[in-house]
């Protein structure tokens, strides 16, 4: 199995450091990927929002997402799975950033901003959790650019993100009592 997703995803990486990488993009997105190390980025705008009085219960619910993805990412899955790093594994592709100390599945970056940006989304004002969840997006698409993950890895991060945000959303609304769907919340 683990010889099948290199054969498939391998080409997917070398044809995106073939086309896509560029004199522009590349210190874009190496700075950008960056600010997902070690989930500081996503810290800061949970802290953020804590400290805010009108999001405070949202940084709550942000909080509590961001630690069980932590949990469920970085210390079960990654461990667990164990899988290779791409740069390691496809021949021909180069990593732009320094490497990666952690086993590569499922991707720490994408779930981090999944499961923050999923809250903001689901339970913040609009304005602001569109862009939080556009932003998650580029995130993870640059753990891609920068050679760094296979595909899997980042659809498997962001997939898990997500359903523990909406779970932590989910069991808020239930435990406060509100009725009716998530995507409906008056914000």
């Amino acid at each position: 199995m683990e010889q099948f997703l290199i054969d498939w995803e391998g080409p997917v990486l070398l044809w995106i450091q073939e086309h896509m990488r560029n004199d522009f993009l590349t210190p874009v997105l190496t700075f950008l990927t960056h600010l997902g190390d070690h989930g500081y980025f996503w810290i800061a705008l949970t802290i953020l929002f804590l400290l805010l009085r009108k999001t405070r219960k949202v940084g709550g619910l942000m909080t509590c997402s961001l630690l069980l993805n932590t949990l469920v990412n970085n210390v079960l899955l990654k461990n667990l799975v164990a899988r290779t790093r791409p740069y390691e594994v496809v021949d021909g592709l180069h990593r732009i950033i320094e490497a990666q100390s952690d086993y590569s599945f499922p991707s720490g970056h994408t779930g981090s901003a999944f499961a923050v940006a999923v809250v903001v989304f689901l339970m913040g004002p609009r304005k602001i959790g569109v862009p939080v969840l556009v932003f998650a997006f580029v995130i993870a698409f640059s753990r891609l650019y920068v050679g760094v993950h296979f595909p899997t890895d980042v659809l498997g991060g962001a997939l898990i993100g997500a359903v523990i945000a909406y779970l932590v959303c989910a069991v808020y609304r239930r435990k406060t009592g509100q009725k009716g769907s998530i995507w409906n919340f008056e914000r």
